[in-house]
């Protein structure tokens, strides 16, 4: 099967459950692609790897936000 590059997500991708920024992509052997928060990927993982979705993740980015404005940004 050929290798398929994905798109890097966007602000603009948001969780189908929530509405939250998406951070995880799902893609069922269909074709079909569900997009999720960190936290729905995490939920309903058991159930995506179960259908055999290859499963995108850029959840790492989360690491890289501060929870905090900078003392110079206030």
């Amino acid at each position: 099967m050929p290798t398929m590059t994905a798109n890097p997500l966007t602000a603009a991708d948001r969780c189908d459950r929530c509405g939250a920024q998406a951070y995880i992509r799902a893609t069922l052997p269909s074709g079909a692609q569900l997009l999720f928060c960190a936290h729905h990927a995490r939920e309903f993982e058991p159930g995506l790897r179960a259908a055999e979705a290859d499963i995108y993740d850029e959840s790492v980015r989360l690491a890289d936000t501060p929870g905090t404005a900078a003392d110079d940004e206030h």
